[in-house]
């Protein structure tokens, strides 16, 4: 049964064609790096006065 229902889901996804992303994934990526350029500035500004122990 389960082997069927994973051929009905490829089959559908096979027919349905390519759709037009709503974001390109150019832009995907550059708000991932943001995100994560801002995480690491947090992180660096958080901990930039704290001694090591």
């Amino acid at each position: 049964m389960t082997l069927s229902l994973v051929s009905t889901a490829v089959l559908r996804a096979s027919e349905a064609g390519a759709e037009d992303p709503a974001l390109p994934a150019w832009a995907v990526g550059l708000i991932a790096l943001g995100i994560l350029l801002a995480l690491l500035l947090a992180l660096i500004a958080f901990g930039g006065g704290r001694e090591h122990s």
